[in-house]
């Protein structure tokens, strides 16, 4: 198979900001202030390295329901300050940096292995990684470890609060900002479908708005399939349901009226209530699919082992790396190696290239921001909290603007014990930037995963077993309305996964050809019997007036 192309300049191009960048940026900020200011007032600053391990919690679970994210944060809190405790014992017992550099290679393996499998989402296996990987080279005795621990649980404590907080003002925020994104990705889909025939019965001039769209609406399913409180849910429900049919049924379907649900999504009006006849028994096949549950973690784990073997062997090799150069932090390189793991080679050349040019231009920050940091510590915290909010604010546009505040926050933080000499700290980050970023990618494309063919090849097998069931329900006389969205649901959430899956084994190097006309034909035979699914159960919307208005614009 020929390997893929490696892109330079498409890299770096900036996206849209994410839609409540402002929520990780603030959260984390606040997080983060409360216990830096108090050790500030006592004159412990050198112990905010401990602390900002449970503060940089705040950074996660912005996007799920109030009750999942109590979870979800709870179980981060535990792993943050779990991976911590490995690290400051490992450090306390031996000193042999190859040892300590092996032990942070496979953290972070584990780190990434469970954070893909269970979903976590941004930023994911990066801030574990890299808070155990620095611990690791901090000084410290056995005796000191439950203090330290006991520190970041403090500190991951308040994160909690402070990301729970919100939900006292819109408990049901999360699950309506979902919804209005899908419709509104969903209305955007529809706008481009040709207002005279079926987008189905031929290629879709835009098949990537079609993607972000069925992504879209399958993340805010799973979002509001995760939420309590049955009556919103199951208005969101009946929203996403209309989602689901401008997908499928496009030229059908009235983007005027899916924005203007989405608008009111976003404010603090009531929940719009979509004028069809869906009934209890039709969002019963939404109930039906929340009581299967999800895969058992182990079994999810499996097909993620190529990609924990190259974090691992890459994280090692970095680290080993940085340390033959005579660096002194190469936990640095382990992070940087760390760091660049994506769902294919190709994915992973990408975030290695903005690892390097984000940390070469965030050294550049650092060397004009330290004599201001060195006027007084309220100014290093100062300005680490600024960079912390900056890093969250410009992170989502593309991960290398957003490396251009972590980098000299990160290497600020080490001068919160004493200061430092900036010349070589500059220095040995860029080396070590170099060097992780060089053996991390090497050692992706040396780890083969053929595992990303088998894949494709269920998600194939899925696909083809959903739209069969779906046919034969069409087939039947009187199909129970229940059945019906069940398999419609069904069809549409492996419609998903399969152009997931046919994306990420197309960037994997070193494996056999895909069955791509295969993938093509089953997706437009999908997409098809999706539409007709649609117009049995009587869920298209007339074209009207506003629709004609925009189609004639």
């Amino acid at each position: 198979m020929p390997r893929p192309r490696l892109p330079l300049a498409d890299v770096l191009r900036l996206d849209r900001p994410s839609d409540i960048w402002f929520k990780p940026a603030l959260s984390v900020v606040v997080a983060v202030a409360l216990p830096n200011l108090l050790l500030l007032a006592l004159g412990r600053l050198d112990l905010a390295v401990y602390t900002m391990a449970g503060s940089l919690c705040a950074l996660y679970a912005h996007n799920r329901p109030y009750a999942a994210r109590a979870r979800v944060l709870a179980w981060v809190v535990l792993g943050m300050t779990g991976g911590l405790a490995v690290a400051l014992v490992a450090a306390s017992l031996t000193d042999s940096a190859v040892v300590l550099v092996t032990v942070g290679a496979l953290l972070a393996a584990a780190q990434k292995a469970l954070c893909d499998a269970t979903r976590l989402g941004p930023p994911a296996n990066v801030i574990l990684a890299f808070i155990s990987s620095a611990s690791l080279f901090l000084p410290g005795t056995l005796g000191q470890v439950p203090g330290h621990v006991a520190l970041a649980l403090g500190a991951g404590a308040w994160a909690w609060l402070v990301c729970m907080a919100p939900g006292l003002l819109r408990p049901h925020g999360p699950e309506r900002r979902a919804t209005a994104h899908a419709l509104t990705l969903a209305a955007a889909y529809a706008d481009q479908a040709p207002a005279d025939s079926d987008s189905h019965s031929h290629p879709h001039p835009h098949p990537h708005s079609r993607t972000a769209a069925a992504a879209a609406v399958h993340a805010a399913w799973q979002t509001v399939m995760s939420a309590h409180g049955d009556t919103t849910r199951r208005a969101l429900e009946r929203l996403l349901i209309r989602a689901e049919v401008a997908l499928a049924a496009p030229a059908e379907s009235d983007p005027a009226r899916l924005r203007a649900w989405a608008r009111d999504l976003r404010g603090t009006a009531p929940l719009p209530r979509p004028d069809d006849h869906l009934d209890d028994d039709e969002l019963a096949g939404a109930e039906a699919e929340r009581a299967v549950g999800r895969a058992p973690l182990r079994r999810r784990l499996g097909p993620l082992a190529p990609i924990a073997v190259r974090t691992a062997l890459g994280c090692a090799l970095a680290g080993y790396a940085s340390l033959a150069l005579g660096v002194g932090r190469p936990y640095w390189a382990l992070v940087t190696a760390a760091s660049l793991y994506q769902a294919n080679v190709t994915l992973t050349w990408n975030r290695a290239v903005q690892r390097v040019v984000g940390n070469l231009a965030g050294v550049l920050v650092f060397a004009a921001l330290v004599p201001l940091t060195r006027v007084h510590q309220v100014a290093l915290v100062l300005v680490c909290l600024a960079l912390n909010f900056g890093a969250e604010a410009l992170i989502s546009r593309n991960y290398w603007l957003g490396s251009v505040c972590v980098t000299p926050m990160a290497l600020l933080i080490t001068e919160f014990a004493q200061y430092q000499d900036s010349g070589r700290l500059i220095t040995e980050r860029v080396v070590d930037t170099l060097v992780g970023a060089a053996v991390g990618f090497v050692a992706a494309v040396a780890v083969t995963n053929r595992r990303a063919g088998d894949r494709l090849g269920h998600a194939l097998t899925a696909v083809e077993e959903a739209r069969d069931r779906a046919a034969r329900l069409l087939a039947a006389p009187h199909p129970a309305p229940a059945a019906l969205e069940q398999t419609r649901r069904g069809l549409a959430a492996a419609l998903v996964d399969l152009r997931a899956t046919a994306e990420a084994a197309a960037g994997e190097w070193w494996q056999r050809a895909l069955p791509e006309e295969r993938v093509v034909t089953a997706e437009q035979s999908a997409h098809r019997t999706l539409a007709a699914t649609v117009r049995r159960q009587g869920l298209h919307l007339a074209p009207t007036h506003a629709r004609a208005e925009d189609v004639r614009r």
